[in-house]
């Protein structure tokens, strides 16, 4: 999921917005794992998200939580669903 962020938005401000929204990630059961997106070059914001389905992932993106997500960044969010057949994790301790 991807959306523009205001022009001039700073890095911090950015950063503050999404640290807001983690109680909220954090209290949804079905999410796996989120990985927050900011590219400053490209004005972009987002997140990648880990979730057991498609079904899911657009319950958690409603219509309320859309609204919200172009109220708190200024634009409307764009979704792409991928499957996510395989996920190396490097850091995880083996022994």
């Amino acid at each position: 999921m991807t959306f523009d962020l205001p022009e001039g938005m700073s890095r911090e401000e950015v950063l503050a917005r999404y640290e807001a929204t983690l109680p909220r990630w954090r209290a949804n059961a079905d999410l796996i794992r989120k990985t927050y997106l900011y590219d400053p070059a490209g004005n972009r914001g987002g997140g990648i998200y880990l979730w057991p389905s498609v079904a899911a992932a657009k319950a958690a993106h409603d219509a309320d939580w859309c609204r919200m997500a172009e109220e708190t960044y200024g634009s409307a969010p764009r979704f792409d669903y991928f499957e996510t057949p395989l996920i190396v994790e490097n850091d995880v301790d083996e022994s």
